[in-house]
């Protein structure tokens, strides 16, 4: 078998992959917090015939050898963690963060998940929850009747008192920062949970230990550059093109030789 053909369709797999990732960012090119996927590839193992700086001779060194590649893999999809496009709302438990971190949230089975989602609702017991209905962590409830909630860059909330109009404070809003945010699995519905290759996360107050500052009345959209992705799925269908072209050749070759013979 013509050793181009496999090679080949290596390309055309990585390519299909690399087309589902900007697939994937172009859908949730308006998600709120959503962070764009880089399809990471590198080449396969080489077959060496040649051994670069063997003797040629006694008293000469091949400069480079003969080595034949055997094509190409998928070895990660990277998470970009670059800051969006902040966007004023002017709903009041809208909040962006405004550089590094994440707010936290309580899963049902009670591990804590992570998200740059800050589009957050008032529970039925007054609790600030995600449109997911997962309540934010640590936990801030809203008493009933208040008239209305500020939102501090620093994560202070406060709220006005519906009977005595005295303003008081029900919470502080903390921040989760990891050395490795792109080792953070993706589990959707804009969540992620801590791993291995994250590291653990540290919990600080907007504003300190590197995090970013919060900003009410807005949300984080998504990092997806729409013409960056339109011209990288361009170059996409070329190079699967040049692949699917590859093993047509291989096949003219092949059958050649099949009715010279």
């Amino acid at each position: 078998m013509n050793a181009a053909l496999w090679i080949s369709k290596s390309g055309l797999s990585a390519q299909d992959l690399r087309l589902s990732t900007i697939s994937n960012n172009l859908a949730n090119v308006s998600t709120t917090g959503f962070k764009r996927d880089i399809a990471v590839f590198q080449d396969l193992l080489y077959q060496v015939q040649r051994q670069p700086g063997g003797q040629s001779s006694q008293d000469t060194q091949l400069p480079s050898g003969l080595q034949v590649g055997t094509g190409v893999k998928t070895v990660a999809t990277k998470k970009q963690h670059t800051e969006g496009t902040i966007q004023t709302t002017g709903q009041a438990l809208d909040v962006a963060i405004m550089g590094r971190g994440f707010f936290q949230v309580l899963m049902p089975d009670g591990a804590i998940a992570y998200t740059r989602d800050g589009a957050f609702q008032l529970s039925a017991e007054g609790d600030l929850v995600t449109a997911e209905g997962l309540s934010l962590e640590p936990a801030i409830n809203v008493p009933e009747g208040s008239q209305s909630v500020t939102i501090g860059n620093d994560g202070t909330v406060t709220a006005v008192d519906g009977q005595t109009k005295q303003q008081i404070e029900i919470g502080n809003i903390q921040l989760a920062d990891f050395v490795n945010p792109a080792g953070l699995e993706s589990v959707g519905s804009n969540l992620y949970r801590e791993t291995v290759a994250s590291g653990a996360p540290t919990e600080a107050q907007p504003g300190t230990d590197g995090t970013g500052t919060l900003q009410q009345n807005a949300l984080e959209a998504s990092n997806v550059n729409v013409v960056e992705e339109l011209v990288n799925m361009i170059e996409t269908q070329r190079a699967y093109e040049m692949n699917s072209k590859v093993i047509s050749t291989v096949d003219q070759m092949l059958s050649y030789v099949g009715q010279q013979l």
